[in-house]
């Protein structure tokens, strides 16, 4: 059975350009943490689409790091 509850406030959806893509210069790049590779990927490839650009992204120590590579 599930549970039914009133009044559960909806949560903010997350800001989907939350990476300075725009921001990076060619060889440029920033890291970030508390997020899989996976993630950042899926991030890139709509940035790749939307802006004309290329990212690619490693893991860097505990963290991940993006560069623009054009």
């Amino acid at each position: 059975m599930y549970e039914i509850e009133k009044n559960v406030p909806i949560p903010e959806c997350q800001k989907a350009g939350r990476f300075p893509y725009e921001e990076l210069d060619v060889n440029d790049s920033f890291r970030v943490e508390g997020v899989k590779l996976q993630s950042v990927c899926n991030s890139n490839y709509r940035a790749n689409k939307r802006l004309g650009r290329k990212f690619v992204a490693r893991v860097d120590g505990d963290g991940v790091r993006v560069w623009r590579v054009s």
